[in-house]
C-alpha cells in the first residue's frame, strides 16, 4: 500500500509513519473485522512489526472477556518465537489503560517492550483512556490518527455509543412505496420481500437489542429472533426488549427461543436508553410501530434510520411513524441520505437525522402502546 495519512492538525505529519505501518494498520482493520459486531466493546486488530517491516505477530479482539487485540498479537509472536523487544505495535484503537475483565493493553505492551504504537483512532472512552500518555510517558514513540476514516468506520455503532454515553439508536421500518406498513384490516405479511427481510435478520444478529412496544408485542406476538435463511437462529441473539406498562401473556412467543426478555415499564424513551445502557447495550434497533417510532424521534434517540420499501400501494393503513407534532413543511424533520440499497424487488435506503434536536422541543412525547404495529415479519 502506497497511501498516505489524513492530515489534521492533531494528527500525524509528513513522515511520521512509514509505508510499511501503513500496511500493517490496513491489516490490522482487516483483522479486527472477524472480531463480533455486537456486544460492549469495539472491534480492534494489532499487527506487530519488525524494524525491517516485516510482520511477527497479529491479533484481534473476539469479544467480551477474551485477550485484548494488542495481547492476542504479543502471543501469535511469541508463539512464532520473536522476541518482542523493540518492535512496533499498529493498533486500530488506542490501547486501554485500565483493568476490567483483561488487565491493561499498555501495561502488557510496556512488560514486552514495545518500542513504538501506531494507533489509528484514539479512544473516546474516559474508563479506558489515557493509554497513548501513558505509553509516552514510559518512553515509547506513539503516533495517532492514523487511516483515522477506516478506524472510525471500522467501531461502527460503538464509537458513537460511547461519545454519546448512550446505545446507538437505529430506527427499522418496513413500508409500502406509500409509507403504509399494514393494510386497514391490520394485514402486514408481506410487505417487503424475503431478501429485504433476510437482510432484516442479518442486521439483527448485529444488534445488542431490539426494542417494540406492549401494543405490537400483544397484537403481533413476535418472537424478535436473529434467523438465517433456512429459519435457523443465528448464534448471537439480541435482548428482547419491550416497552410499556402492560403485562405480557404467559405463553407469548417473546419467552421462547431467543436472547433474554425485558420489559421496561415505562413510555419514556430516554429512560429505556438509560436502562439499556446499564446493561452495556452498545446499539439498539427500534422496530415497534409508528407509536414507538415516534415517541424516539420526538425524543431526538435516533441516530440512523434503515427504511424497507416495498414497491407496493396500499393508500390507507397505518403509517410508518406516528404523530410527530410537526404542523408545517418547514418543521420536517429532514434526514440525510446515506446509501441506497436495492434487495430484491425492494430498496433499503439508510439516513440519518440532519439534527439530534427533539423534532417539537422540551419533553419526548409518551409513547402510547396501545397502536403500535412492529414490522418484525415484513
Amino acid at each position: 500500500m502506497t497511501g498516505t495519512t489524513t492530515q489534521q492538525a492533531a494528527g500525524p505529519r509528513a513522515g511520521d509513519v512509514t509505508p510499511a505501518e501503513l500496511e500493517a494498520m490496513t491489516r490490522a482493520v482487516a483483522l479486527a473485522r472477524r472480531g463480533p459486531v455486537h456486544g460492549p466493546n469495539p472491534r480492534v486488530g494489532c499487527v506487530l512489526v519488525d524494524a525491517d517491516g516485516g510482520v511477527v505477530g497479529e491479533g484481534w479482539h473476539r469479544g467480551a472477556g477474551t485477550p485484548h487485540a494488542e495481547v492476542a498479537a504479543l502471543a501469535d509472536a511469541a508463539g512464532r518465537g520473536t522476541d518482542p523487544r523493540g518492535l512496533t505495535a499498529v493498533v486500530t484503537l488506542e490501547p486501554c489503560n485500565h483493568t476490567g475483565r483483561t488487565g491493561p493493553c499498555t501495561e502488557a505492551l510496556l512488560a514486552a517492550g514495545v518500542a513504538r504504537v501506531v494507533v489509528s483512532v484514539e479512544d473516546p472512552n474516559p474508563q479506558a483512556a489515557g493509554g497513548a500518555d501513558r505509553l509516552r510517558a514510559a518512553g515509547v514513540d506513539v503516533r495517532t490518527g492514523v487511516l483515522p476514516e477506516e478506524g472510525r468506520a471500522l467501531l461502527g455503532a460503538w464509537l458513537p455509543s460511547v461519545e454519546r454515553g448512550r446505545p446507538f439508536v437505529t430506527l427499522k421500518i418496513a413500508t409500502s412505496l406509500d409509507g403504509r406498513v399494514a393494510a386497514t384490516d391490520g394485514s402486514s405479511r408481506w410487505i417487503t420481500s424475503d431478501v429485504a427481510r433476510r437482510h432484516a435478520h442479518d442486521l439483527r444478529a448485529e444488534v445488542d437489542a431490539i426494542a417494540v412496544g406492549t401494543g405490537t408485542a400483544l397484537a403481533d406476538d413476535p418472537s424478535l429472533t436473529a434467523r438465517n435463511a433456512a429459519g435457523e437462529l443465528h448464534g448471537h441473539q439480541p435482548l428482547r426488549v419491550v416497552v410499556g406498562e402492560r403485562d405480557l401473556p404467559g405463553d407469548a412467543r417473546l419467552r421462547g427461543p431467543g436472547g433474554e426478555l425485558v420489559q421496561l415499564r415505562t413510555h419514556d424513551p430516554r429512560v429505556v436508553v438509560d436502562e439499556l445502557g446499564r446493561r452495556e447495550v452498545r446499539h439498539l434497533l427500534v422496530e415497534g410501530g409508528p407509536t414507538l417510532a415516534a415517541a424516539f424521534l420526538r425524543a431526538g434517540l435516533v441516530d440512523e434510520v434503515h427504511a424497507y420499501v416495498a414497491p407496493l400501494l396500499l393508500g390507507a393503513g397505518p403509517s410508518a411513524v406516528g404523530d410527530l407534532g410537526i404542523g408545517t413543511i418547514d418543521g420536517a424533520l429532514r434526514l440525510t441520505t446515506r446509501s441506497v440499497q436495492p434487495l430484491g424487488p425492494d430498496v433499503l435506503v439508510v439516513a440519518t437525522p440532519v439534527t439530534t434536536q427533539h423534532v417539537t422541543g422540551g419533553r419526548p412525547e409518551p409513547s402510547r402502546d396501545s397502536t403500535d404495529t412492529t414490522d418484525e415479519e415484513h
